[in-house]
């Protein structure tokens, strides 16, 4: 068995998530909807590049809009955290929180411990990117172990108004 058995699996659906928001309502992702999801999972609270990486996307946000794609934010912060950083930075996307552990680990997520309690109160994943299609199958996938590591939203989006405009296939699919 190989050690990187755990990718997530391109062109299937992704694991159902249903993502509990901030504003008190759910959204879920993995399954068909409308359009395409961009689906970006942050850090938390403690982290200032997620602030940057996430700020960067809310001015994006017509651009991702125009291209027919939903975005839903998410990490494993309490709902007071996430509702904080909502209150603190203004972001009009689906804010969501406690993802749990076991998802982290479905979605293939790099986990990890906090250095203590004042930089997060519980383990926490990395930075990860799904693009999916409308079928609920990912389209594209970015997995980082650190803050630093993150796909350029313009490239991104970029490139999914191309996928979507040419209707291309998911690419990475050969085992």
């Amino acid at each position: 068995m190989s050690l990187f058995a755990n990718k997530p699996a391109v062109g299937q659906a992704l694991p159902e998530l249903n993502i509990k928001l901030v504003d008190g309502t759910t959204v879920t992702v993995g399954t068909p909807s409308e359009q395409y999801t961009l689906l970006v999972v942050y850090r938390g609270k403690h982290c200032p590049r997620c602030k940057r990486y996430l700020n960067k996307l809310e001015s994006m946000l017509p651009d991702w809009h125009a291209a027919g794609m939903r975005v839903v934010t998410l990490s494993a912060d309490t709902q007071e955290r996430a509702t904080a950083d909502v209150k603190e930075f203004g972001w009009t996307f689906p804010v969501g929180y406690d993802l749990s552990e076991e998802d982290m680990r479905r979605l293939g997520l790099y986990i990890t411990e906090p250095l203590s309690p004042d930089e997060a109160p519980n383990r926490f994943a990395e930075p990860g990117i799904f693009c999916l299609r409308p079928d609920g199958a990912i389209q594209i996938v970015c997995l980082s172990n650190g803050p630093a590591a993150r796909p350029d939203l313009e490239e991104l989006l970029d490139g999914m108004n191309f996928n979507i405009k040419n209707d291309r296939p998911t690419r990475g699919t050969v085992e």
